[in-house]
């Protein structure tokens, strides 16, 4: 069997059209992506992941943004509402990382049960003061160590439940003070304070299966291109925070990055990356970034065979973990 493309991909819809089936058939991404335009109904969501996987003839794997807070995709009142990653660790006070595992249990039951085995999180980014509000309570903690124990905790919950965590947003985002869906950050910090701090909250898990970049520039290591398409960021990812799974680009689309498609996807795999990430689910920028990826070199293949194969877990009972969940709160409040 040949390898699959570089890339995952996103859909325009509910439902997957024939030119789509068609495109992905004859492209072959790795996997696909979900966004808020792609959700109704859980047995919609069935179909369509369904679909999606008869058009490249694989178990392929589904990603979706399933964090909490401002960034979920499955909403009541067919799923759960979740308040936002920092607020939760803040009120489970002592019990957060218990807490955290548990919350995600839960999560990786219902992305399951709707067909869906790979959840964008966790988020090891530190809260700073001047962390921009798009990310912000998207954090665990504002320091290291915390980041570290709750994404550690977050992680296992998803595994535990058969849902691969993809650790963004690697090397981390939390000292950027622009939002990268609208322009390149700049991180001005000495190199000796990231290593200590922002990159350290990495450092701690990166053994985890994948990884997400962030779209920044880090001033003091590479002060010409985001870390996506920097090779000496991607050289500090692999060499000195240590991550050796999947490595997959921030999306591809935003307009943090500049140049066509092509060009983007480009700059980032011959920076290092394994894997593209587009989002938007445009047909034409698709096979764009289809034709630039090519398929995934014999590296980036066994690191997203390492990491599918961790998805072979039975699934779990949401309505029962929930209640633990909910019980473990109760105690902290009591």
């Amino acid at each position: 069997m040949s390898a699959p493309g570089a890339f995952f991909a996103g859909c325009a819809g509910l439902t997957l059209s024939p030119d789509e089936a068609a495109f992905f058939r004859a492209s072959d991404p790795l996997g696909f992506i979900l966004f808020s335009r792609n959700i109704d109904t859980p047995d919609q969501i069935l179909r369509l992941t369904g679909d999606l996987r008869a058009a490249v003839g694989r178990d392929a794997p589904i990603l979706i943004d399933q964090e909490g807070g401002r960034v979920q995709r499955l909403r009541a009142p067919h799923w759960r509402e979740w308040i936002a990653p920092l607020d939760e660790v803040a009120r489970a006070g002592v019990r957060a990382p218990q807490v955290m595992t548990l919350r995600y249990r839960v999560i990786a039951a219902e992305l399951r049960a709707i067909g869906i085995d790979v959840n964008c999180a966790p988020c090891a980014d530190i809260a700073r003061a001047n962390t921009h509000p798009v990310l912000l309570n998207r954090c665990y903690g504002k320091n290291a160590p915390t980041a570290a124990s709750i994404g550690r905790a977050v992680a296992d919950g998803l595994l535990a439940g058969g849902v691969l965590p993809v650790l963004k947003h690697i090397p981390g985002h939390g000292a950027a003070t622009a939002d990268s869906h609208l322009e390149l950050p700049h991180v001005d910090l000495p190199r000796e304070t990231l290593r200590d701090q922002d990159f350290a909250a990495f450092r701690a898990l990166a053994d985890l299966p994948m990884a997400m970049t962030g779209h920044i520039v880090f001033d003091a290591i590479d002060a010409t291109a985001s870390a996506t398409q920097s090779p000496a960021m991607i050289a500090l990812i692999r060499d000195d925070i240590g991550f050796d799974g999947l490595l997959m680009s921030d999306d591809i689309s935003m307009h943090a990055l500049s140049g066509d498609m092509g060009a983007r996807c480009l700059l980032s795999l011959k920076a290092g990356c394994d894997v593209i990430l587009h989002c938007n689910g445009e047909m034409a920028e698709m096979e764009q970034v289809a034709a630039a990826s090519g398929t995934l070199g014999s590296q980036a293949q066994a690191r997203a065979d390492h990491a599918l194969a961790l998805r072979d877990v039975p699934a779990e009972d949401a309505k029962a973990l929930a209640d633990q969940w909910q019980a473990l709160m109760a105690e902290g409040a009591a």
